[in-house]
């Protein structure tokens, strides 16, 4: 069992680390309290993918290289039952928010934050790409692949604008972006995960060629 009592983002880190790579994703959903995946139901629009947890190994990944510090909000599209973002906050102390389709998700996922004590998270009810609101403050926006095509070029369209004014990461698993010249690719940590930048810099560029 990993405890993370004290709050303590490199003590828990050194603590899952210490547990086998094949065996972290169980510790972690025990450690949680989470038992088997919920079936998915109709509020999951079509084209969204079906819930599946993302591995705790690209999760550390992802921390790792984008990388997630204290100071960041890490907003996690398609956020199911609130894993990812309450592992991402309890390994670096990032505020986390998800966002989240299927209101039992959305439920099990507060009830998880409730259960672990950590009020640093918050899930937002609602259709990602219908939620500009919701990306407003974030630093890092993590997808686990939850959906492809026109919902993905909307969510880009909420992104654009706060790249405008500040750096923002888009940190991707099994999803690679569709070009965008204020996207770069900064980082491949494995086949699997790529992670995008974006600087107000390259728009100044842009605005000067033009």
């Amino acid at each position: 069992m990993i405890d993370w009592t004290p709050r303590d983002p490199a003590r828990f880190r050194a603590a899952l680390e210490g547990v086998p790579p094949p065996a972290r994703d169980a510790c972690v959903d025990r450690a949680f309290g989470l038992g088997e995946l919920p079936p998915d139901g109709p509020a999951l629009p079509s084209g969204c993918v079906p819930y599946l947890p993302c591995p705790v190994d690209a999760l550390l990944r992802v921390v790792e290289h984008a990388p997630v510090r204290a100071a960041d909000v890490f907003v996690d599209v398609g956020s199911g039952l609130g894993r990812a973002a309450a592992l991402v906050h309890l390994l670096t102390g990032a505020r986390a928010v998800g966002l989240e389709v299927q209101p039992a998700f959305v439920a099990a996922a507060r009830a998880l934050a409730t259960r672990l004590r950590l009020p640093q998270l918050s899930f937002v009810e609602g259709d990602a790409p219908e939620l500009a609101a919701a990306f407003a403050d974030g630093s890092i926006f993590f997808l686990y692949c939850p959906f492809s095509g026109e919902r993905l070029d909307r969510c880009l369209a909420h992104l654009e604008p706060i790249a405008r004014t500040r750096t923002i990461t888009i940190c991707c698993v099994d999803l690679p972006l569709p070009a965008r010249d204020w996207l770069t690719l900064a980082s491949a940590p494995s086949p699997q995960i790529a992670i995008y930048r974006s600087t107000p810099a390259s728009f100044r560029c842009s605005t000067t060629a033009a």
